[in-house]
């Protein structure tokens, strides 16, 4: 019986991560084996470590070792801006930009029945008790510009608009129906700085 080919395990490992296909999958393999084994081991504890003790932050749900993430935890930080995003990937992308010095909001998705994604799934609750909180100046909706982002909006604005707080969403240098992190540094920049009031 001739012997599988020995790379197909972690071919197949790899090949579970987002965009990486066959051919990208054998490219990985053959680059982790020509790692010396100390750096490999490395590379596993740590994503081992951090998938055993990774949790969300309890203020805004970004990911952390602690109670609270790195930005909550920042005193230099505007405590009157609430920039409100669909997931921790979106904070890493505003982030990049270091144009936004605010706090964070993340709602764990967008409204979208047909993914099984309600209201009552996101963390708007928490988001409102927030706003009642603190002496917020301005809120932003970072919010990918697609249909289930422009029904998040639409429906986030309705129950925002009591507080009078002025709100305002990303401006449109971001195309329609793209998402926030593949969005270039200078795109997002400008999306920021052009930020349209919605309230």
């Amino acid at each position: 019986m001739p012997e599988k080919n020995p790379l197909n395990g972690i071919i197949t490992q790899l090949k579970k991560l987002p965009g990486v296909g066959e051919k990208s999958a054998q490219r990985l393999a053959l680059f982790l084996l020509s790692l010396p084994k100390k750096d490999v081991h490395e590379f596993v504890n740590e994503i081992g470590y951090v998938r055993d003790n990774i949790k969300h932050c309890e203020k805004c749900y970004n990911f952390t070792f602690s109670n609270e993430c790195f930005i909550c935890t920042d005193i230099t930080r505007s405590q009157e801006s609430l920039c409100i995003v669909a997931e921790p990937k979106d904070i890493l992308a505003l982030e990049r930009t270091c144009e936004y010095k605010g706090l964070y909001h993340i709602l764990g998705g967008l409204v979208s029945p047909i993914d099984g994604v309600y209201i009552e799934t996101l963390r708007i609750n928490e988001l409102l008790s927030r706003v009642k909180e603190y002496p917020l100046k301005e809120i932003i909706l970072a919010i990918n510009p697609t249909i289930e982002g422009e029904a998040t909006i639409l429906y986030l604005t309705s129950l925002l608009k009591p507080f009078n707080i002025p709100v305002s969403k990303l401006a449109y240098g971001l195309p329609v129906g793209s998402d926030i992190d593949y969005a270039d540094d200078m795109t997002l920049q400008k999306a920021l700085s052009g930020r349209q009031e919605v309230i």
